[in-house]
This record gives C-alpha cells, sequence and structure tokens, in this order.
C-alpha cells in the first residue's frame, strides 16, 4: 500500500500528546474529488463521495479492496452514519438528503423547505435525539460539475433541520454565505458550522428544542478555508483546510495541524476503537492510526 510521511505540526503544548502511526496510508487515489467519508462499523468499510465521477465508493477494512458502492449517486457529498447503522447522503444532482435503510432501499429525509427546492446539501450530521442537521450551499447548482446548473429557488444558502417525528424541515440559520461542515460538541448544547466563502468556522449554542443562539467566530482559516468537521473523545475540534486538518481547543486555539500533500475536504474517525482516522483529499483518500480516538457518534 502506497504511503506518505505524517507531519504532525504542534503549535500548542496541548497538542504535543497527539501521535500515531508515522505515514499516512494511501487508501484510494485517482478520482476527481473525494468527499464525505463515513465509516460504517457493522460492515467495517468505508463510504466515501468522488462528487464530479458521481459515484459513491467503498473501501473494505478487511481486504482492502476498493469498488463502487453507488452510481449515478445524485452527486453525493457528505454523508454520515445514524444510530441505527443507517447511511445519510447529501445528494448535490438530486437537491435533497436521503437515508439509505437496511436493506438498501432509499428514503428522502428533505428536498424541499417553505414550498422551494432545496439548493445542494452539503454536509449532515444526526444529535441524539435522532434529528438530523444539513447544510445547504449552491455548489450542485453553481455548475454541472459537481451537480446540475440551476437558479436557486430559495435565493440564499442556510442550515436546516429535520423534525425526527414529523420530518418537517426547519431553518435554523440564516446568515451564511456558503455553509459546509457541521459538528455537534460532544454534549450536543454547541454547534459548530463552517463558512467556506467566509473561511471561519462559527460556534451557536443549542437548546433542548433545537433552536440555535449565538453565532460568534470560533476560528478563522490560516490556511484556504475550513470544509468539513468532526470531534475527538476529548472534544478537540479537527477541521478540514487546504494544508490538512486543523485541530482546535474548545476555547479555539488552534493546538496544531496534521499536514496532508493535497487539499482536505473532510475527515471521520473509524476503525474498532474508532483511532482510525480517514481523510478525503483532492482525488485520495488517506488514513491514519493515532493515539487519540474520535467520538462515539460522528459529531
Amino acid at each position: 500500500m502506497e504511503s506518505v510521511a505524517a507531519r504532525l505540526e504542534v503549535l500548542d503544548r496541548r497538542f504535543a500528546p497527539v501521535g500515531g502511526d508515522r505515514r499516512l496510508e494511501v487508501l484510494h487515489t485517482g478520482c476527481r474529488w473525494t468527499e464525505g467519508p463515513a465509516y460504517v462499523p457493522a460492515g467495517r468499510y468505508l463510504v466515501f463521495s468522488d462528487i464530479p465521477n458521481d459515484r459513491m465508493l467503498r473501501w473494505d477494512e478487511t481486504t482492502g479492496a476498493v469498488g463502487v458502492f453507488r452510481q449515478p449517486a445524485g452527486y453525493a457529498n457528505g454523508n454520515t452514519v445514524d444510530r441505527q447503522g443507517r447511511l445519510v447522503s447529501c445528494e448535490h444532482g438530486n437537491r435533497r438528503v436521503t437515508r439509505t435503510e437496511h436493506d438498501g432501499s432509499t428514503v428522502v429525509l428533505a428536498q424541499m423547505w417553505d414550498g422551494r427546492r432545496l439548493n445542494s446539501p452539503n454536509d449532515v450530521v444526526e444529535r441524539a435525539d435522532g434529528s438530523i442537521w444539513f447544510t445547504d450551499p449552491s455548489y450542485g447548482i453553481d455548475s454541472d460539475y459537481e451537480g446540475h446548473r440551476a437558479d436557486s429557488e430559495i435565493g440564499a444558502c442556510h442550515v436546516y433541520r429535520v423534525d425526527p417525528a414529523t420530518g418537517g424541515v426547519a431553518k435554523v440559520a440564516g446568515d451564511f454565505e456558503r455553509p459546509n461542515g457541521l459538528a455537534f460538541s460532544l454534549d450536543e448544547r454547541r454547534l459548530y458550522i463552517a463558512d467556506t466563502a467566509r473561511r471561519h468556522i462559527r460556534v451557536f449554542g443549542v437548546d433542548g428544542d433545537g433552536a440555535l443562539a449565538g453565532g460568534e467566530v470560533f476560528a478563522t482559516c490560516t490556511a484556504g478555508s475550513f470544509d468539513g468537521l468532526r470531534l475527538d473523545d476529548a472534544g478537540r475540534v479537527w477541521a478540514a483546510a487546504h494544508d490538512g486538518l486543523h485541530c482546535f481547543a474548545a476555547d479555539g486555539t488552534l493546538l496544531g495541524k496534521l499536514l496532508v500533500p493535497e487539499v482536505v475536504s473532510n475527515l471521520t474517525f473509524g476503525g474498532p476503537k474508532r483511532n482510525q482516522l480517514f481523510i478525503t483529499a483532492s482525488t485520495s483518500v488517506y488514513s491514519i492510526r493515532l493515539n487519540i480516538t474520535g467520538a462515539r457518534y460522528p459529531r
């Protein structure tokens, strides 16, 4: 298996204990733009998107083989696995959020808001109450490269919540330019959301009913812009950036970086002990075993 040197850059002493393998494994390469890694524990495999090629691929942990999971895939972007082990996907081309049931059938969770079609759902996460939260920038309708060129029916890019009881889609945040990656804090009282166009991450308070408050800037990107977000089990925020992954303390301090040789789009923790970090970056998918573990769910 091909690999490249792993470079951990310590910027704050709190990052010094973070370590692991000395090399990044290249699990797959040759894609146009990889995104949306989601680890499925029951099957011990990783699903990820190759958006411009309109396909989702699957890497098998037990064999190392990579094959097509779904094609066409609605130009799928972000993916997550819910607490029942079902895959939830954001489909740029179909302008919707779907869930793949255990029998392989697909259920549409969201495709409209206020009587208008969504732009192109981008990234998604589940809260413990079963609600589904997703971002809806316009990348999939801006051109035919990652979807189908079209005018926005909404006229803006928002963040939404799907009610687990009614299936209703509600706007929870509307003052973003290009909302992208999102992740909950370990106690789910805070929600981190990246605004790629503005090159920062904002943090919101979340009340028991799912309403958001605040929204101050949590961190500003020092290398390009932010994309996908995930947390480890210590509450540190890991963010995809142009030079790799940036790791932040809960107070917003940039602790350190894991440098990657391609522009990084997204990440997730997986493996039997959740200490394997999977990274989608431009044409490739990388993996590294660390001495830390990811949050129990893809927060």
